[in-house]
């Protein structure tokens, strides 16, 4: 495998890490804040070990980093830059126009081209 094959499966694994939701509410939460896996855990109704392990893909990924303070692991967004485009997709998934641009999402924005090669 090349590297640019490489880079290409880990785009895929990043965006797979996302595809779930369960994930995507917890970066959506993440992104509003850093939280420690109990309060992670509190907000659905499995038990903590489920919320580990979409806890622990997501950072192997790297998606998330997380930090240890005394007895609780604190985890946060590693890939900021999930907020804009989480924001655009949210937006299209609600009806509205992708090509108006917004200043947190850069999909709408003319001035940028796009490289479609890679």
């Amino acid at each position: 495998m090349n590297g640019k094959e490489g880079v290409h499966l880990k785009k895929v694994d990043i965006l797979k890490g996302l595809a779930h939701p369960v994930r995507l509410r917890i970066v959506e939460a993440l992104s509003k804040k850093e939280m420690c896996v109990c309060e992670i855990a509190e907000m659905f109704d499995f038990d903590r070990t489920t919320i580990s392990k979409h806890l622990a893909l997501m950072k192997s990924f790297g998606i998330l980093e997380d930090r240890k303070e005394g007895l609780n692991v604190y985890y946060g967004l590693r890939m900021r830059c999930l907020i804009p485009l989480l924001s655009c997709v949210e937006r299209v998934a609600s009806g509205g126009d992708p090509n108006v641009f917004f200043p947190l999402c850069g999909c709408g924005n003319s001035d940028k081209t796009i490289d479609r090669e890679g």
